[in-house]
């Protein structure tokens, strides 16, 4: 039996009109809590992070290059560099890692 792609999709629009709709309807005052704003504040950044960081270890043919890039990037984030600088810098040491590591 074939999977029904169109019941899929209505399921997965449900879900995030859902995601969406009901905390503005449960929600009618602003939130006051510190705690709760500075939790609300950071969940889109860690989720992104969440999915980025497997992405970044897996997409090498070499894992250990990955961290080491990952690592080499938020280095030269951290002392100011744009972020086309930090790409290059990510993609020239997996570069040289992996060409290294393949001479092995």
């Amino acid at each position: 039996m074939r999977p029904n792609i169109y019941l899929y999709i209505f399921v997965m629009a449900f879900t995030t009109w859902c995601m969406r709709v009901i905390p503005s309807l449960v929600m009618k005052r602003p939130i006051k809590n510190q705690f709760a704003q500075s939790f609300l504040y950071y969940v889109p950044y860690v989720t992104l992070a969440v999915m980025t960081f497997p992405a970044i270890v897996q997409a090498t043919d070499q894992p250990l290059a990955g961290v080491a890039a990952l690592i080499i990037g938020i280095l030269a984030a951290w002392f100011g560099a744009s972020l086309i600088n930090v790409a290059v810098a990510c993609c020239v040491t997996v570069f040289v890692l992996e060409l290294l590591m393949g001479m092995l």
